[in-house]
């Protein structure tokens, strides 16, 4: 069993949840930290704005060096990061076909939580110059998205 990090306070919800998705950690929290709260569509309307690069995803943390993007409110660096929003969509779409599956109403569906934690790291090398090495890992992702009707 695998277990979420978050119980629903109402009886009425649906789960998603992806397991070690090769996406940024870093990136997949702070998608996560600005869908949490909001309705479905909207949502869904943020991510898709993300990949199109309409849109820019404010990073309050590990934010030095970062520059300033427009359109964004109470935050001064940000970025697009198009593989992370295309991976936590999937995650959402996966939680709204269980809704479906379950009977709740979509129009009423809200985001009450979501969230990214480190995953497994993919170890690797790549040769360098002089017969040495150096660490080529991959980072991967669980991301746990959590619907209610309200």
């Amino acid at each position: 069993m695998v277990g979420y990090s978050y119980t629903p306070k109402r009886k009425r919800f649906s789960k998603a949840l992806g397991r070690e998705v090769r996406v940024s950690p870093k990136f997949s929290s702070e998608i996560c930290r600005e869908i949490r709260g909001k309705k479905l569509d909207a949502a869904r309307a943020f991510l898709e704005d993300v990949m199109a690069m309409r849109r820019p995803v404010p990073l309050r943390r590990f934010n030095k060096g970062v520059a300033h993007r427009r359109g964004l409110v109470k935050a001064f660096a940000g970025r697009y990061p198009v593989k992370a929003a295309r991976n936590i969509l999937k995650v959402l779409e996966s939680a709204v076909a269980n809704a479906e599956y379950k009977g709740l109403d979509t129009d009423k569906l809200y985001i009450s939580h979501a969230a990214a934690q480190k995953g497994r790291i993919i170890r690797g090398f790549r040769p360098r110059a002089f017969g040495r090495s150096s660490p080529s890992n991959t980072l991967t992702t669980h991301i746990e998205i959590v619907l209610e009707e309200r």
